[in-house]
């Protein structure tokens, strides 16, 4: 009974999502102590589905990131040492279609030159459990302006990184530290880079660059199969929810009623 009160009074501050993930650690701490979880009360279950009823169970999903919207941050991204890091971290990370984790995670030593570009081994992944690795093709873009691989070049030129982490701390001075970038400082970035062309940053975050790949994507005909290769998308469904976002103006009904 104490859990479902317990989840009854988390409903008035935390999304359903966010509920069940607690409710998840419980249910381990009780296995490793050998005692049975009460989360499969069914006084719970029922808690639970009376919040999912009430509040919604959908994902609250972040605003993919247009490539227009990109071009358009880039033009404003002004040549400093801060204005060079965000215009490599922002294309990177879209050409990428990077998490936040991987894209923060980044050493000199992970990438390869290539004649078509770079590629960057992800050593830390959240579907690389055993951290085998992953490579991800980062090719020359059309536009010198958007080209991740010169920009990525330029920042490394500029800060000098010949080891280490990629992306790091900048102060206001232009000062450049040793560690890298958290998470959560890539997608502030990110918000700061939106609310400069009028955006609301409210809606982005750092996956905004890799919804923002995968839509484009999907928008421009690319297969399913291309869009896992380079988004490193173990689950068809998860990624099929991009290719819908993408497909959606595409051999659309409503073209065919004479508006």
């Amino acid at each position: 009974m104490a859990v479902a009160l317990y989840v009854t009074a988390l409903a008035d501050t935390l999304k359903p999502s966010t509920i069940t993930r607690r409710l998840a650690a419980i249910s381990v701490a009780h296995q490793r102590a050998g005692e049975v979880s009460p989360t499969g009360d069914v006084r719970v279950r029922e808690v639970m589905k009376g919040i999912r009823r009430t509040l919604g169970s959908a994902p609250q999903e972040a605003s993919p990131l247009s490539i227009g919207d990109l071009r358009r941050i880039c033009d404003r991204l002004p040549d400093t040492t801060i204005g060079v890091r965000d215009r490599a971290l922002l294309l990177v990370g879209f050409a990428g279609a990077l998490r936040r984790s991987e894209l923060v995670g980044l050493d000199r030593s992970d990438l390869t030159p290539r004649e078509e570009g770079l590629v960057a081994v992800l050593r830390r992944s959240k579907t690389d459990q055993e951290a085998a690795g992953r490579r991800v093709a980062l090719p020359h873009g059309h536009e010198p302006a958007t080209c991740p691989v010169r920009a990525l070049r330029r920042w490394l030129e500029v800060a000098a990184i010949d080891e280490g982490p990629i992306f790091r701390a900048v102060d206001r001075h232009g000062r450049i530290a040793p560690t890298r970038l958290s998470a959560e400082a890539a997608s502030k970035i990110v918000k700061t880079a939106v609310a400069s062309i009028g955006l609301d940053p409210t809606t982005y975050s750092g996956h905004s660059l890799r919804a923002g790949f995968a839509t484009t994507a999907a928008a421009n005909g690319a297969s399913e199969r291309a869009i896992a290769t380079q988004t490193g998308h173990t689950s068809m469904n998860v990624l099929r929810r991009y290719v819908r976002h993408g497909s959606v103006f595409t051999d659309n009904a409503v073209t065919t009623v004479g508006l």
